[in-house]
């Protein structure tokens, strides 16, 4: 069973205090009533262009260029790499170039390994 983005669109505005609820407010009240809901992606970079500043969000911009895996496991470096490209968006737009970005953060040894798998043809 997959997520109901607008219940989780829901519940997340539900939680906003302060200045952060009266924009959604405003937003609710200005949107017409047969206007569809708003998915997660929308949600957030709305939130994102609103709250967050820009200088922030440059700086992630440069953290998801500049990532590598390091002494990350792989699954650490794989949720570090979404969470980041989420602020570099022009840099995955296209799917193949965001498995190119992230094959090119991995370790040496393991594109090394990737690369003879494929050549050899190993199949799983």
């Amino acid at each position: 069973m997959g997520v109901a983005w607008s219940s989780v669109v829901s519940f997340t505005a539900f939680q906003l205090r302060g200045a952060s609820y009266q924009g959604w407010r405003a937003y609710e009240l200005g949107s017409p009533a047969e206007a569809a809901s708003l998915t997660w992606t929308q949600f957030s970079d709305m939130f994102l262009r609103e709250y967050v500043p820009q200088s922030l969000r440059d700086a992630w911009h440069m953290e998801f260029e500049q990532l590598r895996q390091g002494a990350m496991t792989v699954s650490e470096y794989a949720v570090c790499f979404s969470d980041l490209a989420r602020y570099a968006p022009a840099l995955v737009a296209i799917f193949r170039e965001r498995v190119s970005r992230f094959i090119e953060g991995l370790l040496y040894s393991i594109r090394l390994s990737m690369a003879w798998e494929l050549e050899i043809d190993i199949s799983y």
